[in-house]
């Protein structure tokens, strides 16, 4: 099981040396285009429904999906000062190498 820290740390990394996009319309994007690296999005996303398409969509591009517990710790790590229920990683900067690290973990 990847820890919440290592996720928040590598969307922090991501977005500061890398690239990343907010929001789960950004998100959904992302994946459909097949440029997203990793989408990650969080528990406390009430209803479920708005990211539940999210789950079969990364199965299908093949593209890692996490989630940590908190929307607020999400927006936190990604840069705004408004909670996030799902974020796009598009290029992991310096953590390029955590991600991979991540997978090959799991």
């Amino acid at each position: 099981m990847i820890k919440t820290e290592e996720i928040l740390e590598l969307i922090e990394i991501s977005r500061e040396t890398g690239k990343i996009r907010k929001g789960i319309n950004e998100a959904t994007k992302a994946a459909e285009r097949g440029v997203a690296k990793a989408i990650v999005i969080a528990d406390d996303v009430d209803p479920k429904e708005i990211v539940m398409h999210l789950n079969p969509l990364c199965d299908e591009k093949k593209i890692p999906l996490l989630s940590v517990p908190s929307k607020s710790e999400l927006g936190r790590a990604a840069g705004i000062d408004v909670s996030a229920a799902a974020i796009a990683i598009l290029d992991a900067g310096e953590a390029k190498k955590k991600l991979k690290d991540m997978f090959e973990k799991k």
